[in-house]
């Protein structure tokens, strides 16, 4: 399954690379630190999963995914609980709030399948 991981910070990118190399077959197609770069490369990399930050410098991951028709399946990925709601409203696929626990990141590629 292709992976795009969608972050501004640098750090939390390379945690969760670090933390699906438990999972093989998790293929981590790119990576994006804004809405922007994230559209296009979901353009070009046509990814299976998001793993999606909320809150990102110009347009958060709501925007992104309101501008996508249709929108990948998306894992949120996030330090803000209060948005949670909203985030199913966006049919996501699960919620992790950082730091993510490895066995919360099994359970939500396991809604994947």
């Amino acid at each position: 399954m292709k992976a795009l991981l969608i972050d501004d910070e640098r750090l939390a990118r390379n945690e969760l690379r670090r933390l699906l190399q438990a999972h093989p077959d998790v293929e981590i197609a790119g990576e994006a630190a804004n809405a922007d770069q994230a559209e296009a490369l979901i353009e070009s990399l046509r990814p299976d999963v998001l793993f999606l930050d909320v809150q990102m410098p110009g347009r958060s991951g709501f925007d992104l995914l309101a501008a996508l028709d249709p929108a990948p399946p998306t894992i949120f990925v996030t330090a803000y609980d209060q948005y949670a709601l909203r985030a199913f409203e966006f049919s996501a696929v699960d919620y992790l709030l950082k730091p993510v626990a490895p066995e919360r990141l099994a359970a939500a590629l396991q809604r994947l399948s």
